[in-house]
């Protein structure tokens, strides 16, 4: 098999666990769908869009939404919370290198933290661009290398196999420079805003408990080392607490993200 098409399928077999995480992702995607001016009436595609919090609140909002995932248990979570909620959202399993939708489909793309896990920048954010119509919107949310989760996926990536030669490092999408370059003559209008992510937790430990369960990368470490070296997962778990706990204080873990908007040319 191709070696992007095994790397993405384990991958789609990664975040399947994701879905009790949705609830710390609310907040933001509220704040991703302001960012991208979302209104009654528009015609909007969520890239990555896991359990559908940010398809769902676009669609309360009154505008028409697809959105797409990779992976289907968290598809199917994505239409119970839909029907829970109340409202119409057209659910696609599929890739974001390889969207099934027409040029120019939609007035506006964004994707919370998903389109970065891709393994190809520039073929994703060609797809994103390509079904997007001229004068629309494309805004997403990363994380910055500096902050606690682009640190957590420096820190994973110490402990585990390196990717196929071509994969980016998913923490690229948080830097500015690289956004800009790789948004490039395409759009105008780039602006950037910084948020931060309270995630609850009653210690450190329970954070990291909680993320080995749920978070694709995370499992992956404990998946790999659990029964092949359990004293280096010890060790990542160490370095894992330490790090976490630079941004916990008073229940809180606070995860800085960045939020991007452009405007296709």
């Amino acid at each position: 098999m191709d070696p992007f098409e095994t790397f993405k399928a384990a991958q789609k077999q990664g975040w399947a666990y994701f879905a009790p995480l949705e609830a710390i992702t609310t907040d933001p995607a509220a704040q991703l769908v302001k960012h991208a001016g979302i209104r009654a009436g528009h015609r909007v595609l969520d890239v990555a869009c896991g359990t559908g919090v940010v398809a769902i609140t676009a669609a309360r909002a009154g505008a028409r939404v697809t959105g797409l995932d990779l992976t289907p248990e968290l598809l199917q979570r994505a239409r119970e919370n839909s029907a829970m909620a109340q409202v119409d959202v057209e659910w696609h399993e599929g890739d974001v290198e390889k969207l099934p939708f027409g040029d120019a489909a939609f007035d506006v793309v964004v994707s919370q933290y998903g389109h970065i896990f891709a393994p190809r920048p520039d073929v994703a954010i060609a797809e994103m661009l390509r079904v997007l119509k001229p004068g629309g919107t494309i805004a997403f949310s990363t994380w910055p290398p500096d902050l606690l989760l682009g640190r957590v996926f420096g820190l994973v990536a110490r402990y585990l196999p390196p990717p196929p030669p071509g994969v980016s490092p998913p923490t690229q999408w948080g830097e500015m420079n690289v956004i800009r370059q790789r948004l490039g003559t395409a759009v105008k209008d780039i602006v950037f805003d910084n948020k931060t992510m309270k995630v609850p937790a009653m210690s450190v430990r329970h954070f990291r408990s909680a993320t080995e369960k749920t978070a694709g990368p995370m499992r992956k470490v404990v998946d790999t080392l659990t029964g092949s070296d359990p004293a280096k997962l010890e060790e990542f778990r160490r370095e894992y607490e330490a790090l976490a706990a630079q941004y916990y204080d008073d229940n809180i873990i606070r995860q800085g993200y960045l939020m991007t908007r452009a405007t296709k040319i």
